[in-house]
């Protein structure tokens, strides 16, 4: 998401960078090319206005053009004026003691609004230790209320159910006094959609929330749609008074104008954004995060959160326990890569890590699809050796690498630079180990994944095979800004070396 702003803004940034020495001038040329990037990346015309007016009395006030480092203090100019922009801190849903607390999902027809209720009941249930119940109301369209319960299903959270009546009203008081009774401290309420916006609908969107008293009304709006989708939440805002937005295809928005504009235009923020079809693919938006990855600062925080959800700490204590002894195995090597699979596309990773990290490489999806296809000729090769040869690689000689190469479909060619790629991981370990870079974010998470994704990568795209080192020594225990990187470590050690 924000791929074609992102690389306008880093652009025109990086061109100051070139200036000895910055005049107003040379500000005010890059203040019209951020303009036009937020105008052509569909931003609100004001808000784009507004933001560029914001940031020039901001270098102008103070005199940046006189400083030591005039560019970098006009990327921190930029940086807080898009986490202003869309809303300054994260916005968690809060929640009281009263049984149930109501969330209703508003928004037009075909906007996710069913997936978007199992979704975020899902991420409540697993991050806020909620205990959710679903209601669908929407009575008018075809198997809507079964489209829930199929959802309801697949994340694993209760659909209250009622086939006798088709009344929305009784739906909500039987959802209510279910989950009273039951104890369900949450009821997520599925509304129904129109194609458009029409007084009938808006009625009844009212007289459940004056029934429920939602904590929050939720309206969820496609973020392909541009500015549609902030004109509508406009409208439904000021008819029912929503409390927070749900962006839902954000992963396909290469331009980003509905999650810039939004919170200027009516007030109220972004809480959650949809990067996926799977159930598992929501987020909280978190306006600083996305300063940082649109500015090229990368998101080690979310990054480490998804290590956290997804990557079985036990296991990648044991393998850097090995990596530390140099008993790192083929086995092991194995492991890793399924457990790095979970973390999704490589593409998407890449784009978590701050440029210092990367050399500013990005990856396309093509590029990506041919990284998870190394790692499963990868899986294969291992897959075809025995035991003894994936623990102990020594032993494979030509007539075993025959064997192997004729197991998994590949060449000797390709069992060769496996084996190459293994030994050169092991000589990195085994380096950064002698260098004291297997801590910070390595021993508290990543574990094996370090050496393991250079080796993964070393064989598909000229360049990567080091990025696996630098996303295990990329990230101190202290890193709050979620910017530091694998320079700052060594520094650090070399400093207490020295001492």
């Amino acid at each position: 998401m924000f791929e074609s702003l992102s690389d306008k803004l880093k652009n025109t940034l990086k061109n100051l960078r070139g200036q000895g020495k910055l005049t107003p001038e040379h500000v005010d040329a890059a203040l019209r090319e951020i303009r036009m990037a937020l105008l052509e990346a569909d931003v609100n015309y004001k808000v784009a206005k507004d933001f560029v007016e914001s940031v020039r009395l901001k270098a102008e006030g103070q005199e940046v053009w006189q400083g030591l480092n005039p560019h970098e203090q006009v990327v921190k100019i930029v940086y807080d004026e898009l986490v202003e922009l869309m809303g300054g801190t994260s916005s968690r849903l809060v929640f009281t003691k009263q049984i149930p607390n109501v969330v209703m999902i508003v928004g037009l027809q075909g906007s996710g609004k069913t997936t978007s209720t199992g979704k975020i009941s899902r991420w409540l249930r697993e991050n806020q230790e909620r205990k959710p119940l679903l209601v669908s109301v929407d009575v008018y369209r075809p198997a809507a209320r079964e489209q829930l319960r199929v959802v309801g299903g697949a994340v694993g959270v209760p659909v209250f159910q009622d086939k006798e009546t088709n009344d929305p009203m009784t739906l909500v008081r039987g959802a209510m006094k279910h989950a009273q009774e039951m104890g369900f401290d949450t009821l997520m309420i599925d509304t129904a959609g129109r194609l458009h916006i029409d007084d009938e609908l808006m009625v009844e969107l009212e007289q459940i929330k004056a029934e429920t008293k939602p904590i929050e009304v939720l309206f969820v709006a496609d973020a392909m749609t541009g500015q549609d989708a902030v004109r509508s939440a406009e409208v439904f805002h000021e008819r029912i008074g929503i409390t927070g937005v749900v962006l839902t295809k954000m992963d396909g928005d290469a331009r980003g104008g509905a999650a810039l504009s939004i919170k200027q235009v009516i007030g109220q923020p972004v809480k959650f954004v949809g990067v996926g079809e799977k159930y598992d693919a929501i987020e909280p938006f978190y306006p600083d995060r996305i300063s940082q990855r649109i500015l090229g600062m990368g998101d080690v925080l979310t990054l480490i959160e998804e290590v956290q959800g997804k990557i079985d700490e036990q296991e990648a204590q044991q393998q850097l326990m090995k990596m530390t002894r140099n008993q790192f195995t083929l086995e092991d090597f194995r492991a890793q890569l399924g457990q790095f699979k979970k973390l999704g596309s490589m593409s998407k990773l890449m784009k978590m890590l701050p440029e210092q990290l990367t050399g500013g490489m990005s990856l396309s999806e093509e590029q990506s699809e041919l990284v998870d296809h190394q790692m499963k000729r990868t899986e294969a090769i291992i897959d075809s050796m025995t035991k003894q040869e994936r623990n102990d690689h020594r032993v494979i000689d030509a007539s075993r690498k025959t064997r192997i190469a004729g197991g998994s479909g590949t060449t000797i060619s390709e069992v060769n630079q496996l084996l190459r790629q293994y030994e050169q991981m092991r000589k990195m370990m085994a380096q950064m180990n002698k260098g004291g870079l297997l801590g910070g974010l390595g021993k508290k998470m990543m574990g094996g994944l370090a050496g393991g994704l250079g080796g993964m990568m070393g064989g598909g795209l000229p360049g990567m095979g080091g990025l696996g080192g630098l996303l295990g020594a990329g990230g101190g225990e202290d890193n709050d800004s979620g910017n530091a990187g694998s320079g700052k470590v060594r520094k650090k050690k070399r400093h207490k070396k020295r001492k």
